[in-house]
Parts: C-alpha cells; structure tokens; sequence
C-alpha cells in the first residue's frame, strides 16, 4: 500500500504530465486539429489503416462521434477511404501524404519546443536529472 509521500508523488507527476501534454497540444502548428482527431491520425499512422468502428473502440468514443472526425479529416485531404481487404461492406481510412505531412509537422513542433525548453529553462545538471526521470518513467509504463 503506498504510503502519504508516494500518494502526493503520484499526484504531483500526473498534474506535471497533465501541463506538460497540454503546453505539446499548445505547440502544434496544426492547432485546428483537435486531440481526437490528432489521436485518430497517430494510431492510423501507427496501427496502419482502419474502420471507423476499429477507431472508435481504440479512442473509446461512439462509432457516430468517429463517424464525424473521420469524416472532417476525410474532407481536409488528410485521411482517405479504400475498400476492406476482406469485407466488402467496410471501408478503411489511410493516411494520405499531406495527413502524413500534417503529422510529422505536429510532431516536430512539439519536439522542437520541448526541446527548447530544456536547453533554456534546465541547467546541465537538471538535465541529466531529466534524463535519469525519462527512464524511470518508462520503467513505471512496463508491465
């Protein structure tokens, strides 16, 4: 059972993780995107192409809400339908070039600013600290 100190921890990293994601989302050129439909393009791009339904479960949302930003990205250029591979009565959504462009844009940017904070805002040695805390947190996100 985690005792006071490791409670406060805990909740002192969620709020800075929290600010943290919100300055990212800030930093994005693409700021007319929203956080579902910058989710929807980093699983596409990740997962590879999919149905609305399949999109839907991975973001928790209705199939009508994923219906909706799917079909606003659609419109933009950025994602693009096909036939399913196997079932006729589905479709797919892909990325298209300029989708892959917006997203590496979007990543780059909030690369870039993070980037630019540390080497501003963080002396060498609180940078190593950074550092030391990036790999604890990926051993606190192992199974």
């Amino acid at each position: 059972m985690p005792d006071t100190n490791q409670e406060r921890l805990a909740t002192d990293l969620g709020a800075a993780m929290a600010l943290l994601m919100r300055q990212l989302r800030a930093a994005s050129p693409q700021g007319e995107l929203t956080p579902t439909q910058r989710a929807v393009l980093g699983r596409i791009d990740t997962d590879g192409p999919a149905t609305i339904a399949a999109l839907a479960r991975a973001e928790l949302v209705r199939p009508q809400s994923m219906r909706v930003t799917v079909g606003s990205l659609e419109e933009r250029g950025i994602l693009s339908r096909s036939p399913h591979p196997t079932d006729g009565r589905q479709v797919v959504f892909s990325l298209t070039e300029e989708g892959r462009q917006t997203l590496t844009a979007v990543r780059q940017a909030k690369l870039n600013w993070l980037a630019v904070a540390i080497a501003e805002r963080l002396t060498p040695q609180e940078q190593h600290t950074l550092a030391t805390a990036t790999g604890l947190m990926r051993r606190l996100m192992q199974p």
